[in-house]
Parts: C-alpha cells; sequence; structure tokens
C-alpha cells in the first residue's frame, strides 16, 4: 500500500545554496492550539556540488551534548566552510526536547523506537516517517548524536553496527573511528528494528552513532569531544577541509559481541555500583548491589558480570526497578576490522 505524502512541510529549500535556517512543520491540533504545528528546527548549509551529511541530535530529549554541539554548529557553520551540504536538526524530537524528557510531551512517543514511521499515525510515528522518506534518501552520510540521558552515564564513543554490506559497514566503521573520541565500539542493539539506526542503513547509507556522557546535563569535556566529532565526521566524508583531531590517548576499542552485555536488574531497590565507568571488569566479578528499600538489615542481591571487559555504560539514578539495565559491559579489542 502506497502511503500519502509526509504532512510535515520545510521552510527551508534544500536545494538552494547559501545558509538558511528555518523549521520543518507538522500541523497538530490540541487544546493548547487548534490550529498548531509541531517547529522542529532546522539549518541548511549549502555549497554548491558533494555530498550531503545529515547531522540529528535530540532523537531523544534528554540528551543534551548533541543537541547542544549543533545548535552552536548551526550559528557558525558558513557555506564558504563546505563542499556540498550539511543538513543540521539538533533536536529530531522537538516535543521531548522542549518537555526535557527521552519520550514526547505530545504523545509520549519515544522517536528511536518509531522508525520507519506512518505519516497516518502519532506526532513521534509522522516525524519518523519525514526522516525515513524525506530526509534520509537526500543525504549520503548521517551522523546521530546519542547520550544517557536522565537515566544512564556512557563513555564517549563513536559506533557502528555489523551490516550485510561490507563496503557498507568498512564506511560507517572509519567513521566511528574518525569521529575521534576517546572510545570506538562495535555496537550490539538490543532490538534494532525500529531504530533510526536501521532505517538509514536499509537505505544503503553511512550512517554513524555515539554515546557521550549522560545524567540529563552536560560537560566542558563532553562538549569538547562532541563539537571534535561532528567536525572530524565531516572532514572525514569530504564536507570540510582539515585533518580529522584525534585524541591525546590512544583510541580504545570496543565490541559488544551479544545481549549478555547489558546487565539488567531483577529487582527493585537502591542501586550501589561497585566501580566507575572506564574500569576494568573481570568475569564473576561484582558489579552492583540491589538493596531493599522497604527494610533495614536484609542483605543486597549482589550482580556479577558474565563477561570481562570495561564497564561502557551505567544507570545514572541510585534507585533502581525491575527490567532497568544497571551496566553494560564492553570487551576491549585490538581490531575492529
Amino acid at each position: 500500500m502506497t502511503k500519502r505524502p509526509s504532512p510535515i512541510s520545510a521552510t527551508v529549500d534544500f536545494d538552494a545554496d547559501g545558509v538558511q535556517h528555518g523549521f520543518l512543520k507538522l500541523p497538530i491540533s490540541n487544546d493548547e492550539s487548534a490550529w498548531g504545528a509541531v517547529m522542529i528546527p532546522i539549518t541548511v548549509v549549502k555549497n554548491g556540488d558533494g555530498p550531503t551529511a545529515l547531522l540529528t541530535g535530540g532523537n531523544h530529549g534528554d540528551e543534551y551534548e548533541g543537541i547542544t554541539a549543533l545548535m552552536k554548529l548551526a550559528s557558525a557553520l558558513e557555506a564558504d566552510d563546505v563542499q556540498g551540504r550539511v543538513i543540521i536538526v539538533p533536536m529530531m524530537n522537538t516535543p521531548a526536547a522542549m518537555a526535557g524528557k527521552r519520550t514526547s510531551g505530545l504523545d509520549g512517543g519515544n522517536l528511536n523506537r518509531s522508525f520507519p514511521g506512518d505519516p497516518d499515525g502519532s506526532v513521534t510515528e509522522k516525524i519518523a516517517d519525514y526522516f525515513t522518506r524525506v530526509m534520509v534518501p537526500m543525504s549520503d552520510v548521517v551522523l546521530d548524536l546519542h547520550s544517557g540521558g536522565r537515566t544512564l552515564d556512557i563513555i564517549p564513543f563513536g559506533a557502528s553496527h555489523v551490516l550485510e554490506n561490507a563496503d557498507q559497514q568498512r564506511r560507517a566503521l572509519e567513521g566511528a573511528k574518525a569521529f575521534g573520541a576517546p572510545y570506538a565500539m562495535m555496537m550490539f542493539e538490543l532490538d534494532a528494528e525500529a531504530l533510526f539506526d536501521t532505517a538509514v542503513e536499509r537505505q544503503g547509507k553511512i550512517f554513524v552513532a555515539t554515546e557521550l556522557g549522560g545524567g540529563g546535563t552536560s560537560t566542558p569535556e563532553s562538549l569538547a569531544i562532541t563539537e571534535r566529532g561532528v567536525r572530524n565526521f565531516l572532514i572525514q566524508y569530504g564536507l570540510i577541509e582539515g585533518q580529522v583531531e584525534m585524541p591525546a590517548e590512544p583510541q580504545v576499542y570496543l565490541d559488544m559481541p551479544d545481549a549478555s552485555c547489558y546487565v539488567q536488574s531483577e529487582h527493585s531497590g537502591l542501586l550501589e555500583l561497585t566501580l566507575a565507568l572506564g574500569e576494568a571488569v573481570e568475569q564473576g566479578q561484582v558489579i552492583a548491589r540491589v538493596y531493599d528499600m522497604t527494610r533495614s538489615g536484609t542483605p543486597p542481591v549482589e550482580y556479577r558480570a558474565e563477561r570481562s571487559g570495561i564497564l561502557a555504560a551505567r544507570r545514572f539514578p541510585a534507585q533502581v526497578n525491575m527490567g532497568d539495565t544497571i551496566a553494560v559491559i564492553a570487551e576491549v579489542v585490538e581490531s575492529l576490522a
């Protein structure tokens, strides 16, 4: 069945040279605005022929490293800096960003679990549909900036995925490394079917993801890594001139081979993690304890690592519920080739 055209319209001309700041406008009608619109900020910087890079942040609204870095880039990037076209969308899920939440303040939708989307669906599904059918097809390379948001803290890394197309995987992995974060990872997703990542990769495009901190904030260090990484990405794929700038210390390569990298709580209570982000983990080591908050004098439940590696991500709030991911353990490898 053929889908109808997206109800979203753009106030920018994607084919015009120069710098344009505008919006992706999605009509809505609710109690606050009978004839309203979701206004998603967008910047297009174009200079002649060349590749198109789509830079996205705010896929989740409480992940501020990418949002902030792209807002700054949108104000600074000039057409003369670019060969080709750079499309900047700092807040893909603008309703979530305005609410300061992972999910949309309008429909509760998790954008990064809503692809390929639906032009007749919820607000979040309509946004996903527009990116799938309009934004991605006009792009050659896509960088989606994530971090841990309010509930996770994650070491800074660029990431790619195992793909059926070996050349596509190679080019994406090169971009993940060239992002220049302290770590580069071959990432395993728990359920990739409805991710933006998958929607992009299935169209044969080069996709690089990141995780760049968390806790529902940003720091000078995390922003510096993010801004350097965005610039490196544009250099790597020929959008701007310059040399890729790598971290001072040698980049560490990480692999997530399967779901056992994720440690999920089977209890609710107070979480105590026994090691810090980036610390080495040995298989069988106690990595967390969960205390019953309904009574004192009860021994905690211990969680042990199923594999050796490093602590790549951790739950940020101290309170934990059943099913929450409390830790992610990634293997340190010599090569990601």
